[in-house]
């Protein structure tokens, strides 16, 4: 028997969860309210100068310091920018600003975190922190990074389709021979699998890299070229033509392909989200958020989405523009399934899996000043780190997930925008 719900209450039905045995008075430990949490980040005059101060504080007491975030340095040699973008004029101000701390059970990512979001997305930042709040209250996220894999899939063309076939029984046989070239181009680069698929008298070999804590785009592409040459060179089935790149691979874009396999890092973080919390902070239940995630689910099938999720994007792009990421990469990185069930407790069992993730904490944009303080805050500089900020992405979306699944289930989403979102008083232009 289906349970009848309400907004905001529980369900009428048996569902309901039963109270708790002990009603006595006074602080009870167990209880969310009474967990140690640390500091919540200042909301009061969230565009003053006196607020801004008050967060950089509070910051700087758990030794985050953000000098060239909030602008008390600037870059004085252009040259900084050189490896990261041509014909430089000048820079973009986005807002930075900051969610947490967000409590994460990572296999690389552990503990209480504080992640900077670079967004001029009014009520963005509202509505992750309070979901940020509410994972930390129900004892932290869980998080795991599953697999990483960043590919190049070079095309390779062929008189006919018997031709093609015998190169790939070549080429399948050279994978040590490869991975000898790939190591003579890259020190983190390894050369993990190659994969051919043929369409008539063309082959796409899709080479699976591994690339340390860069990102690797730029490193796979190096690598690839030095197997194209040698294809080219050594192939007793020798192609009419070659290119580095056949458009396979997913890079820049959302593909069915990617979301079965892994591009990037593969990884998913979870959370089960006490009712209480539910009922007392965001005003709804987890009856609610589940009807409201199934009927999600049915309209993203509809239209034919890849993968189902709610706003993957808007936590990726404001964490990839604060961390020096490749912010392109949000096409194929925000491809991604959530879901939500209820637990045998009456609480709510939400995850988020991403199998697409690009990201790294060394090379292109990472080096910048603001991107490396922003790294810096989450404990993501130096080696071995790549997978750490991976699990830390995931739980900024995990938290983003929640709070939109339970604004929308309230009925509190478009308040929330209009509170956040629009101006309130004549714009204020610099100039």
């Amino acid at each position: 028997m289906t349970p009848t719900i309400d907004r905001t209450g529980s369900p009428t039905s048996s569902a309901r969860r039963a109270p708790p045995a002990n009603t006595a008075s006074g602080p009870d430990p167990d209880r969310p309210s009474e967990r140690c949490r640390p500091g919540g980040i200042p909301r009061d005059e969230p565009s003053g100068h006196d607020g801004l101060a008050e967060r950089v504080r509070l910051l700087a007491q758990h030794g985050i310091t953000l000098d060239y975030v909030t602008g008390l340095r600037r870059v004085e040699d252009p040259q900084v920018y050189q490896e990261c973008i041509e014909n430089f004029i000048g820079v973009a101000q986005v807002p930075v600003g900051v969610i947490g701390p967000v409590r994460i059970h990572g296999d690389h990512a552990k503990g209480d975190f504080y992640v900077p979001f670079a967004t001029t997305e009014g009520a963005l930042i509202a509505s992750y922190n309070r979901g940020a709040k509410i994972i930390t209250l129900s004892g932290g996220a869980t998080a795991l990074c599953l697999a990483d894999r960043v590919s190049r899939a070079p095309a390779f063309q062929f008189q006919s389709l018997a031709d093609a076939v015998r190169f790939v029984a070549w080429a399948t046989s050279q994978l040590e021979a490869f991975r000898a070239i790939v190591r003579t181009t890259t020190r983190h680069g390894q050369l993990e699998d190659v994969r051919p698929t043929v369409l008539g008298n063309q082959v796409y070999l899709d080479l699976g890299y591994t690339t340390g804590d860069a990102a690797g785009q730029n490193t796979v592409t190096v690598a690839s070229e030095a197997i194209c040459r040698y294809i080219a060179a050594q192939s007793p089935v020798l192609p009419r033509y070659w290119f580095v790149e056949g458009n396979l691979s997913g890079d820049k874009k959302a593909t069915s392909a990617s979301l079965q396999s892994v591009r990037g890092k593969n990884v998913s973080a979870e959370v089960v989200v006490l009712r209480e919390l539910l009922v007392g902070t965001f005003r709804t239940t987890p009856e609610m958020m589940l009807e409201y995630w199934k009927t999600a689910m049915v309209a993203g099938a509809w239209s034919g989405s890849i993968g189902a999720q709610g706003q993957y994007a808007n936590a990726l792009a404001a964490t990839f523009i604060a961390c020096g990421q490749d912010v392109a990469c949000v096409s194929e990185a925000s491809v991604g399934f959530t879901r939500v069930d209820l637990a045998d407790t009456g609480d709510l069992y939400v995850s988020v899996s991403l199998p697409n993730l690009i990201v790294g904490t060394v090379g292109g944009g990472t080096d910048l000043p603001t991107a490396r303080e922003c790294l810096r805050m989450l404990g993501c500089t130096g080696d071995g780190t790549s997978k750490k900020f991976a699990e830390i992405c995931a739980v900024a979306v995990l938290a983003g997930e929640i709070s939109l699944i339970a604004a929308l289930a309230s009925g509190e989403f478009t308040q929330a925008h209009v509170k956040y979102g629009r101006r309130k008083s004549p714009q204020v232009r610099p100039c």
